[in-house]
């Protein structure tokens, strides 16, 4: 038995080193989504999914990506994570090991994106997550990218924006506590707004946990708070709840969201309690000009609803992977070496003209790009309020 032990290992380990034969022999570019097809948020995989399956329809109709004077087939390896960490990582390990993935789109989420970009970045494979602001994906990893802005920027915008629009003084915050994009952003939030404030100006932090849906006891407490305005950075499943409640509880002021109001099931589900309201974000559909207004009604179109800023960045994501594959001149056939080529290309991307805006890479993996402040209007589409830069 133990001999047969060995002898299966030794297989194993022939089959991973000598994996990079497979790539060359297919001569087929492998890129891999990372997405939350099931679980607590499958509309953002949803979106993830519809956009790179556009994306795949012009790179076919063009007869695949040009890298050099050769042209090659394109397949999308699709994994669904469940919207948990420990998925994403097994999906990650899974493109990575068995698919041979050139290049990973996704996860969306931080909470997914933070742990799936630790294996990534040890398999030295080039990992874009389109909608992770957590500035932890990123972090001393120079295989994985973003093609959004982060929560250290979009904190101080949203404190800036309720000062300057409203005048206020004093805030709440809601998050959940056990998912890492709520909790981080809250925090940066809080921060901006004490530098504006002062100590003790947000007057109300509270904080749930996953799944939970009766804030009554947290929103009873921010509203004896005194709080002017609620920051709530919360997934489109639960600011529906959150602005519901507070609404029958008597609350009566501004409810302010984050990027993560940005899928059209947050109107679907929140209906007429959230028109009016403001929230940051990386795009504005409603009055969408040029090439972001083809996406959006293209995709419209054939999938019969407005896409939300996941479809869009997850479209500018991708693009982004193409143009980095195109930039390395050539493809050796050896999955190592054309990993770091794309890495390496993608490092080097300047003024990236994306649908949710112009983007240079830093040498962190993270784009300076613009915020875009959103209103719900009374018909319950997103519209463009104003942007903030950089």
């Amino acid at each position: 038995m133990r001999r047969a032990g060995i002898v299966l290992l030794t297989c194993f380990v022939v089959c991973l080193f000598c994996s990079s034969g497979v790539w060359a022999k297919s001569k087929v570019i492998k890129i891999g989504i990372n997405a939350p097809m099931t679980g607590d948020i499958p509309k953002v995989g949803e979106g993830t999914k519809y956009a790179a399956q556009m994306w795949l329809e012009d790179v076919n109709a063009a007869g695949g990506i040009k890298v050099g004077d050769k042209r090659f087939p394109v397949e999308l390896v699709i994994e669904d994570n469940e919207a948990k960490a420990e998925s994403a990582v097994k999906a990650n390990t899974k493109m990575i090991t068995n698919e041979e993935v050139l290049a990973i789109v996704g996860p969306q989420s931080s909470k997914q994106a933070v742990p799936a970009g630790d294996v990534a970045n040890n398999w030295k494979t080039p990992m874009i997550s389109p909608w992770s602001t957590n500035p932890d994906t990123t972090m001393d990893r120079e295989y994985v990218f973003r093609g959004c802005f982060l929560d250290p920027f979009q904190g101080p915008v949203v404190a800036n924006f309720i000062t300057e629009e409203f005048g206020y003084a004093k805030a709440a915050v809601l998050y959940d506590v056990a998912s890492d994009y709520p909790k981080g952003l809250a925090e940066f939030f809080k921060k901006a707004w004490e530098d504006l404030h002062g100590k003790g100006s947000v007057v109300a932090y509270e904080s749930f946990t996953t799944k939970d849906a009766d804030f009554s006891s947290q929103l009873t407490k921010i509203i004896r708070s005194g709080a002017e305005v609620l920051f709530a950075p919360q997934y489109y499943n639960e600011i529906a709840l959150i602005v519901q409640q507070a609404h029958e509880l008597g609350w009566k002021n501004p409810i302010v969201g984050s990027d993560s109001w940005g899928s059209a099931e947050t109107v679907k589900l929140c209906g007429k309690e959230c028109y009016g309201l403001f929230f940051s974000t990386h795009y504005a559909a409603a009055g969408a000009t040029g090439a972001t207004k083809d996406f959006i009604d293209r995709y419209n179109k054939k999938y019969g609803y407005i896409p939300d800023d996941v479809g869009a960045l997850t479209w500018d994501s991708l693009r982004i992977v193409q143009k980095a594959i195109e930039d390395c001149g050539s493809l050796t056939g050896n999955i190592e070496k054309d990993r770091k080529c794309v890495r390496d290309a993608l490092a080097k991307i300047k003024e990236f003209d994306g649908i949710t805006g112009k983007m240079t890479f830093t040498e962190d993996g993270d784009p300076i790009k613009c915020a875009v402040i959103v209103r719900i209007s009374d018909k319950g589409e997103y519209e463009f309020y104003k942007s903030v830069c950089p």
